[in-house]
């Protein structure tokens, strides 16, 4: 995005935030229309369920009109506030259903093995360890948006906005991070 636009995109949230916060309906549609997809990404990279992330995309919103009054953007995007409020939203739900479970006398994990391997458990730990360190040897730029977008599940608008690079750049890089950390792991799984 060319300076320009990012400064027009940069003070259209601004605006659009401003005239929401004093009650303007159109405008928080406004802000909604735009950040509804990232934030719905957010949520389900957490959850690992469409139906929920639905759920908390829109209990997001819900949460940001409440706040809107009272909020002072500080940065050109909205975006990282609702990032926020999502993974809060995300954390509550994930939650709900732990306690659900543990509440549930007939509820069974059919997925939790009845033995414990401990070979799988090594191999696992070997695994978990030779990712970390591949992780290390990754640049700065490379560990954080690694961080940002496998750990914590940013967008890539959304960690590009964080990090100040472009969307393209977040992208090519997590691609090659990823391949990286394949070769890793199909060297650590030959090996065993």
């Amino acid at each position: 995005m060319s300076e320009p636009a990012e400064e027009h995109a940069r003070s259209e949230d601004q605006d659009l935030v401003s005239r929401a916060a004093s009650g303007d309906e159109g405008a928080f549609r406004a802000l909604y229309r735009v950040h509804v997809r990232p934030v719905y990404w957010i949520a389900h990279g957490i959850l690992g369920s469409a139906v929920d992330a639905e759920d908390v995309a829109q209990e997001t919103f819900v949460v940001a009109w409440r706040k809107l009054p009272g909020l002072q953007l500080h940065s050109a995007s909205i975006l990282p506030w609702l990032a926020t409020i999502c993974r809060f939203q995300a954390a509550n739900r994930l939650r709900q259903r732990r306690r659900d479970q543990a509440h549930t006398t007939d509820a069974v994990d059919e997925r939790l093995a009845a033995t414990v391997s401990v070979e799988d458990q090594v191999i696992s730990a070997e695994l978990a360890g030779r990712i970390t360190a591949e992780i290390g040897t990754l640049s700065a730029l490379d560990q954080e948006i690694f961080r940002l977008c496998a750990t914590e599940g940013f967008a890539y608008q959304a960690a590009a906005d964080e990090l100040g690079i472009s969307h393209s750049a977040v992208r090519n890089r997590l691609s090659r991070v990823r391949t990286q950390l394949r070769g890793a792991v199909d060297e650590e799984v030959r090996d065993a």
